[in-house]
């Protein structure tokens, strides 16, 4: 007789994915075992693996519960059948996180080019569309939970607005997912700029706290917390006010301090007046046509960085960020330009940009003595099948000048 000792072990189950404990759940409880038209192994394999928590909801990656066998589940039954389907994911996503009380239920997709000119319809070849050149959520799918007033709203109604949050590289940052984009992706490139000045040589190596950055595509806050947090004081544009609301919540839950300049008689006032205050992040609602102006009213700054942070190209930026750049008592300035780029062309566009710049500079009397060249290319993440998010860093010096 084998003693327990010599018992062969039993392989342990691997954890049931919540989306799937819910689904079984919810089929069986719902009466649905009994219609032998439905398969509950097929709608397990066409359901969604994964998701993403942003307290208080659940986004799941685009295309979830669309196949055609989901369509017509879905479509055949009664709104509050398939309401318990989304509650019951719920509930089992938040025995996954830890007992975090989730209540919100959404659908991730992709931000569309364009906007569509009434609900449910598709802009997609549509040339009469306008721009979304806010970068507006529309496409996101409500599927449980009060997201707070339609997007239809022409007043930003900020009070009764759902908001959501994340912390990434320990950075609060929050949003309303109707209203405004979220990339998570951006965090490897959030993590590379808090490391950005760690060991570097010369004068980048002077007290973060007496620079400024410049962020000129600011959302809510990407980039701009994260020169916040390494002591910078921040000059930043937004178009989008729900953006920059996000920002300036964010700002405050993250405990720094920050002015919005927005409204007719703030966005008259002198920049000596605006800055004055002391604020660590000042935020400007309005094109950023108007920050190289603003900025030049200044005595010269100590800017050390300008965020060029648009895709697919920031290129409309790149003759500000130039200027802004001169407006700098550094001899040395970091512009950040963000590019989707296919990645057969990666070292073609980088020659482009370095040329680009170059060819600036003698024109520019104010700034002629000044060089610059792409230290680093950093692929932050795929942007479609062969292309790349790409951020080419461009180290803009100034020649000392012997009298």
């Amino acid at each position: 007789m084998d003693s327990p000792r010599n018992k062969p072990k039993r392989k342990k189950q691997p954890p049931q994915n919540p989306i799937e404990a819910a689904i079984r759940t919810w089929f069986h409880t719902s009466a649905l075992a009994q219609h032998q038209q439905w398969d509950l192994d097929e709608l397990i394999a066409h359901a969604p693996k994964r998701w993403t928590v942003y307290e208080p909801m659940v986004l799941l990656p685009a295309g979830s519960f669309h196949p055609a066998t989901w369509k017509q589940l879905l479509s055949d039954l009664s709104d509050e059948q398939v309401d318990l389907l989304w509650a019951q994911i719920l509930v089992e996503i938040s025995k996954k996180s830890g007992g975090t009380h989730l209540t919100h239920l959404a659908v991730n997709e992709g931000i569309p080019a364009a906007l569509r000119h009434s609900p449910g319809e598709n802009a997609v070849g549509d040339n009469s569309a306008p721009e979304n050149i806010l970068r507006s959520p529309t496409g996101l799918h409500i599927l449980h939970g009060d997201f707070g007033p339609a997007p239809d709203d022409i007043t930003p109604d900020f009070e009764h607005a759902f908001w959501v949050s994340t912390r990434q590289n320990g950075v609060f940052q929050t949003w309303a997912p109707r209203w405004t984009m979220f990339s998570r992706g951006n965090i490897k490139e959030k993590a590379r700029l808090l490391g950005f000045h760690d060991g570097r040589p010369m004068e980048d190596r002077k007290p973060l706290q007496d620079t400024w950055a410049v962020d000129l595509y600011a959302g809510i806050g990407y980039f701009t917390f994260s020169y916040a947090k390494l002591g910078m004081r921040v000059l930043c544009w937004e178009l989008n006010p729900w953006s920059v609301e996000g920002l300036r919540r964010g700002a405050r839950g993250n405990g720094w301090s920050v002015r919005v300049v927005k409204d007719e008689h703030d966005l008259a006032l002198p920049m000596d007046e605006l800055v004055s205050g002391g604020e660590q992040i000042i935020v400007f609602l309005e094109d950023n046509r108007h920050a190289a102006r603003r900025i030049k009213e200044l005595s010269e700054l100590d800017i050390s960085h300008v965020n060029c942070g648009l895709l697919p190209t920031s290129h409309a930026s790149w003759k500000d960020a130039w200027n802004i750049a001169g407006r700098s008592k550094r001899r040395e300035v970091w512009l950040h330009l963000h590019e989707n780029v296919g990645v057969a062309d990666i070292e073609k566009r980088k020659g482009d940009i370095e040329q680009y710049f170059l060819g600036i500079a003698p024109d520019d009397n104010d700034n002629a003595n000044r060089t610059a060249r792409i230290e680093h290319t950093e692929l932050v993440k795929t942007f479609a099948p062969g292309v790349w998010h790409c951020v080419f860093d461009l180290h803009i010096t100034r020649s000392s000048s012997i009298t």
